[in-house]
């Protein structure tokens, strides 16, 4: 998120001496940025080199591909997955491209150790329960509904949870808010349906100054590896920058409205390499007295499009319930089922919550998605 952010306490220079009380010492300083030194970044300062590492572990590849499948329409009740877990072995994953691993999670267990995302930024939608995001940027309280985003390199974990069920994308690119919604100087615009205000960033608490045997598990495209370093990772006494970890809850979106029937990109949250975020909300319907609520049908021909049900009574859906997620493929037309866009005419409201992902190459399901799809969903436009 592009604006600055400055927490505890940091030198009045960046690459100068900053000692520590007393003159005991001076503590070190750690540059994180994007697209090398070309782009957003924050300096963190740590009490302990950072770089002390102790022991390495071998690569576990964490991705099961399925390389080849029919196009179909797909339809998966999320809510019947048994497996629960900690902040990593939970995950179930579903769709993936060459930008985006698409996952289901229900987290339930302590991580009893650190986690990083070395090659994807990572979008939590917790969908229920909460927790302390803890990071070495500072922590952020969960709440039902939050967008929380992670930027590749941040190490965190999540404390205090209350079993956790959340969407998680994983993007190959940076996650960022719309460019349209921006300004030349990154604020957001008078109608960007959220702006600044909305957004919960970290707060540092004291450093952990600690020396033992210090667990990170870091997730790379080919799979995960674990790295014992010697200091607690979380020995931050300050930092400033423009990256960092921050939520920005789905309540908080604003909805755009209009006589008729709106297209998705007004409904866009977030943006990545290859694929957009949209925000479904609680919101009036048309008002052109013959408008139609409903979506028309129509054909995603350069975008395969993922909806995640959040709450609500979808007015285009039927057969779907909370948790569910639905895959239109690019190529093959979709819209209201039957009787659907009939019985949105004359509608005022709708109570709806959901995710949207559009992604611009084609998804591939995962055999997880697979084993347990309803494989008759494709029928379900038929009367």
């Amino acid at each position: 998120m592009p604006f600055y952010n400055s927490q505890g306490t940091i030198p009045l220079k960046r690459h100068t001496v900053f000692s520590k009380d007393n003159n005991t010492g001076i503590y070190y300083e750690e540059h994180i940025s994007r697209e090398g030194f070309s782009n957003i970044y924050s300096n963190i300062y740590h009490i302990h080199m950072p770089t002390q590492l102790k022991e390495i572990f071998p690569l576990t590849p964490s991705l099961k591909r399925v390389e080849t499948v029919d196009h179909r329409h797909r339809h998966i009740e999320t809510s019947k997955f048994k497996k629960t877990g900690d902040i990593v072995n939970s995950r179930n994953p579903l769709f993936y491209n060459d930008d985006v691993v698409v996952s289901v999670a229900h987290i339930t267990q302590k991580a009893d150790f650190f986690y990083k995302n070395a090659h994807h930024d990572e979008l939590f939608y917790i969908q229920s329960g909460g927790g302390i995001f803890e990071s070495n940027f500072g922590s952020i309280k969960l709440k039902k509904g939050d967008y929380l985003v992670i930027p590749r390199g941040v190490i965190w974990k999540i404390s205090d949870f209350d079993k956790v069920k959340c969407l998680i994308v994983e993007s190959r690119g940076m996650i960022r808010s719309p460019k349209r919604y921006r300004n030349q100087f990154g604020q957001l615009l008078e109608h960007s349906p959220f702006c600044e205000r909305d957004i919960c960033t970290p707060k540092l608490e004291d450093p952990i100054d600690k020396e033992g045997e210090f667990q990170i598990n870091v997730k790379y495209h080919e799979g995960l590896q674990s790295y014992i370093y010697k200091n607690h990772p979380f020995d931050i006494v300050g930092w400033d920058g423009y990256y960092f970890p921050y939520t920005l809850n789905i309540s908080d979106f604003e909805p755009v409205t209009g006589s008729i029937h709106q297209p998705p990109p007004v409904h866009q949250t977030f943006e990545g390499d290859g694929f957009v975020v949209c925000s479904f909300v609680e919101r009036l319907f048309d008002y052109h007295p013959n408008a139609v609520p409903a979506p028309y049908p129509h054909s995603n021909v350069d975008s395969d499009e993922l909806i995640f049900y959040s709450k609500g009574n979808f007015m285009s859906r039927s057969g779907i319930k909370e948790e569910s997620i639905t895959y239109h493929p690019m190529g093959l037309p979709h819209g209201p089922q039957p009787g659907k866009y009939e019985s949105s005419i004359g509608m005022k409201r709708t109570d709806e919550l959901a995710v949207m992902i559009d992604t611009f190459k084609s998804l591939k399901p995962t055999q997880n998605l697979l084993d347990h799809e309803d494989k008759e969903y494709y029928k379900s436009w038929i009367k």
